[in-house]
């Protein structure tokens, strides 16, 4: 028996039960892990609450991001073996493949003995940041030196991960965040300047630290009223990257300024480069090289037991946390 998260209705964090449950041997091509730390997503959040892009049927379990050791293999897998410590990279479907549990089974495909430089939390933080942070900029934008970008909730998990991205391939990060409790921090973890942008003119400071170049890359999970200002600091030929939604308002569609600046506005999940093994297998050279050179490294926000999951749910949703949030079992 292992203990797994659960949900049977959609809610608020309350509704997650840890219960006991039997958990099957790895079927063909599968690993078994013994799981140690599980990194918290807002996609999660999102689907208990009944609002991501997939809808389970219910109960469900939930889950995209874990850290353990190889407990069992299925036949045909020889990347891994029994004792390995991997971590899991986001599978496309969380109540297929939820990672909330003590002993969980995922396609091996998913599975990757990360850098041993990681400990459990770090591991377990690693890939979904990284690889949407990456699939952005890198892949899609081509991000490069001499670049400027723009980055809104740059405290989140993502935001971070693309500061160490950009500053990585020699780019300049301006760091949105709402308040300026932040700033500081955001310097300190690697962004060239800081706005808060509750409590200053968003387009004035952005064009003014930009300078003349412009911003010729945002990447952006707010949208929102947000968009005009962002596109008004924006470089001919410049792209927006929109991976989200978390603004309760209308996001207008900056019309003049798209066209007298040719903009590209592109929406972008990380599912581009989860299933396409070509550019999966590309990013995670990208970023196991950027751990082991000490240039990408996770920021933990806080380590909560598996004991308190509604908890770590509940700081999840609070928008106080800089970086990660990760539960231990």
């Amino acid at each position: 028996m292992a203990r797994i998260v659960r949900f049977y209705q959609h809610g608020g964090p309350e509704v997650l039960r840890i219960e006991d449950v039997e958990v099957a041997p790895p079927g063909p091509g599968e690993v078994r892990i013994a799981i140690k730390a599980l990194g918290l997503n807002r996609a999660e959040a999102l689907m208990r609450s009944g609002s991501y892009i997939e809808t389970p049927s219910l109960p469900s379990s939930l889950g995209l991001e874990a850290a353990g050791i190889v407990d069992q293999v299925g036949a045909g897998v020889t990347s891994v073996a029994k004792g390995d410590a991997v971590s899991i990279v986001p599978p496309v479907s969380m109540s297929r493949w939820p990672a909330y549990a003590e002993l969980a089974n995922f396609p091996a495909a998913l599975v990757v003995k990360h850098p041993p430089v990681l400990g459990w939390a770090g591991a377990a933080a690693l890939w979904m940041a990284y690889l949407t942070a990456y699939g952005a900029l890198i892949d899609i934008a081509g991000l490069g030196r001499g670049d400027t970008v723009a980055i809104t909730a740059a405290s989140s998990s993502v935001g971070l991960a693309a500061i160490q991205v950009a500053r990585l391939v020699g780019a300049r990060t301006i760091a949105l965040t709402r308040t300026s409790d932040k700033k500081e921090s955001l310097l300190e973890a690697g962004a060239a300047h800081a706005i808060a942008t509750s409590e200053e003119d968003v387009g004035s400071a952005l064009q003014a630290l930009a300078g003349p170049g412009g911003v010729r890359v945002v990447l952006d999970p707010v949208g929102g009223p947000l968009f005009v200002p962002l596109t008004d600091a924006m470089s001919p030929g410049g792209i927006l990257l929109e991976y989200g939604g978390l603004s309760r308002e209308p996001t207008p569609f900056p019309l003049f300024t798209v066209l007298s600046k040719h903009l590209t506005l592109r929406g972008y999940l990380v599912h581009e480069i989860l299933t396409d093994p070509e550019r999966l297998a590309a990013a995670t050279r990208f970023i196991v090289d950027g751990v082991m050179a000490g240039a990408l490294r996770p920021v933990i926000a806080k380590v909560f037991p598996f004991e308190q999951i509604v908890e770590a749910h509940r700081f999840l949703e609070s928008n106080a946390q800089f970086g990660k949030v990760v539960v231990s079992l």
